[in-house]
């Protein structure tokens, strides 16, 4: 298996640690058939890929084995989080279009428990390998093998590909991020993602003003009415690092959120 160093100069504050953990707790109750992730957002920059790979993190801290498959073929952020000792880096568009083997891709990382797929090369024909029996098939080993599968997704509001990825998976979870997407952009991107028959576990409020107590309780009020059109409750973090706090409820029959 080949290694990789994850870059560790981005720091959680103790408040978005809390989040995560928080985050962590609402996944595990998800049930335990749910084992294949997809996340994925309306658009770009809404904090994804650190979600993905913060819950990633969380997860395997607690002891479950974690394979986080970077699978946004079009631009992939994974190279500024990660680093390796290999001069080429192989990886899922390698492996998707046969110039590569399964082995070739793995890497571990120094935080146990948890091994990583980068994306690879950008390919020309994305949406294809990721709808490809290829991919499922992969998606079908590494649920044998590991504990949790977290699959990093392109935004669904802009490519299709998150919803070639669903039909793979046991459930997807939404970014959004706070007083930028519409209601009614996130439905949408929701209800994609039911057409693939793929059971939405919820949603993460990203980028929480916090500078007062008020201003998430009029957003919520304003936006999302008195019991949130997600459903369950929705807590917040703190700043960091440019993505603000994060936002999480609890799951529900009707859609629920994290």
């Amino acid at each position: 298996m080949n290694s990789t160093i994850i870059n560790e100069t981005r720091k959680l504050n103790y408040t978005v640690q809390e989040a995560f953990k928080t985050l962590r707790t609402n996944f595990l109750f998800s049930g335990d058939d749910i084992k294949t992730v997809l996340i994925t957002s309306c658009v770009k920059n809404e904090g994804k890929s650190t979600v993905s790979i913060e819950l990633s993190k969380s997860l395997a801290i607690y002891d479950k084995k974690v394979l986080l498959i970077d699978a946004d073929l079009r631009k992939s952020v994974f190279a500024n989080e990660y680093t390796t000792n290999e001069k080429e880096v192989l990886g899922l568009s390698e492996y998707l279009s046969g110039q590569t083997d399964y082995e070739n891709i793995l890497y571990s990382t120094q935080v146990e428990n948890l091994n990583l797929i980068f994306a690879g090369a950008v390919p020309p024909n994305p949406v294809e390998l990721l709808g490809s029996k290829k991919f499922q098939e992969l998606i079908a080993k590494a649920r044998e093998e590991y504990d949790y599968v977290i699959i990093d997704a392109a935004p669904l509001g802009a490519v299709i590909d998150a919803s070639a990825i669903s039909n793979f998976c046991d459930g997807a979870i939404l970014v959004i991020t706070a007083n930028e997407i519409s209601y009614r952009f996130a439905q949408d991107v929701k209800e994609q993602l039911e057409k693939s028959n793929c059971k939405v576990l919820g949603a993460i409020l990203n980028r929480i003003p916090m500078k007062s107590t008020s201003y998430y309780n009029n957003y919520y009020k304003k936006y999302y009415g008195k019991h949130g059109r997600y459903g369950g409750r929705i807590g917040s973090g703190a700043d960091y690092d440019g993505y603000g706090g994060y936002g999480y409820s609890n799951p529900t029959k009707n859609g629920g959120g994290y």
